[in-house]
């Protein structure tokens, strides 16, 4: 027998090996096709980075048309619900209790004002600050409100409200400002995480706790056949998650893919050789498998759930935070599956974060080949 057949024949053994070891583990099967399916529930319909019927406390001191007007223009938003307070201290009573969220205060003057047109109508707004990014939204929801009632209001007197800037809204890539369209396909990054780098992190370091790596060292098997077998079906295991989470976006969660469906696939297995990568490194210098899944969240699931640009915007972050980020291999995936999910096949953008993913996933598996020795010592 030649030496390319033996080593084609020990590596399909240890392929064989490898799968049914996960055929007969359940935790991997959970980890990858049970865990994509829970999250992408968890976060498709419990999070939402939206804001709609925002409790708002409407403090009316003299009733006319014209605050009943306004009035009707809260009631009818989709973005707020309105709850009558006869005066200011029992609104501000119920934003100190979480009852609301929100006051918009039209004092007795209110009318009079509007109508004098020399200054702008008296509108007290009071907004719960607690929670800063809801507290932005519910200010620009509260102007955007007014413009457009107060628009309305002098269209109907025959005046033209003339503003110093006249602003246009488009919005692209997200017309329908959706959280979910935003959070799904970047979640998949961190579906893809935990199944290489948590998984495969315990490879090795199972086989140590078993007793099974010494056996496995006096056989003629090389290292490289060793790791090879390890990772390919991790691999294909995790591009089986891939496309599980994929199809949930788009038939589940409507998600619209407007790239091309093969470069997910192709910028996918290049993130899937990363994680692996990442994971094999980790249970080449961790012989235990607690120690390496410890290792595997606090060095590559935390830093995708935060760092990545799937939740927080990277770009209000601190500086010294943002330059952490470039070593995240997450931020550059990430970036791939917002521009295929949500603006097509933009090939600066993918290519760039394509280029940064190479370069990481030859240097983790270069790394973790060389770390990587068949003898007993570490």
């Amino acid at each position: 027998m030649t030496p390319a057949a033996a080593s084609r024949m020990r590596l399909r053994a240890m392929l064989r090996k490898e799968s049914l070891q996960i055929i007969r583990d359940p935790s991997s099967i959970a980890i990858a096709f049970v865990m994509p399916v829970v999250l992408l529930l968890l976060f498709g319909y419990g999070v939402s980075l939206d804001a709609r019927d925002i409790p708002l406390a409407m403090v009316v001191e003299q009733a006319d048309s014209n605050t009943a007007s306004l009035t009707g223009a809260f009631q009818h938003s989709t973005y707020f619900r309105p709850v009558s307070y006869r005066d200011i201290q029992s609104a501000q009573r119920a934003l100190d209790e979480h009852r609301v969220s929100a006051i918009v205060w039209l004092r007795s003057d209110f009318s009079r004002r509007l109508l004098s047109g020399r200054n702008a109508a008296p509108i007290g707004v009071i907004i719960d600050g607690v929670d800063a990014n809801q507290a932005r939204i519910t200010e620009g929801y509260l102007q955007g409100v007014w413009q457009t009632w107060l628009s309305a209001w002098l269209s109907e007197r025959g005046v033209k409200a003339q503003p110093a800037v006249s602003l246009e809204a488009r919005i692209w890539f997200n017309p329908a400002v959706r959280s979910r369209d935003f959070l799904v396909p970047g979640l998949i990054a961190v579906i893809m995480t935990l199944i290489g780098a948590m998984l495969t992190s315990m490879v090795v370091a199972r086989e140590w706790e078993r007793g099974t790596m010494e056996a496995l060292m006096v056989t003629p098997v090389r290292i490289g056949e060793v790791a090879l077998g390890k990772l390919v079906p991790y691999f294909v295991l995790g591009m089986g998650g891939m496309l599980l989470s994929v199809a949930m976006a788009l038939y589940v969660f409507d998600v619209p893919l407007r790239g091309s469906f093969w470069v997910l696939v192709l910028a996918s297995a290049l993130f899937m050789s990363v994680a692996l990568g990442m994971g094999l490194l980790i249970s080449v210098v961790a012989r235990s498998q607690f120690v390496a899944g410890q290792i595997s969240i606090v060095a590559t699931f935390l830093p995708a759930f935060i760092l990545s640009g799937f939740i927080f915007e990277i770009g209000a972050m601190p500086e010294v935070i943002q330059v952490i980020t470039h070593i995240v291999p997450a931020r550059y995936f990430v970036a791939i599956l917002h521009t295929l999910f949500l603006a097509g096949d933009i090939w600066p953008i993918i290519l760039l974060n394509s280029a940064a993913l190479l370069v990481m996933a030859a240097l983790f598996l270069g790394v973790a080949r060389r770390k990587t020795h068949k003898r007993l010592d570490a």
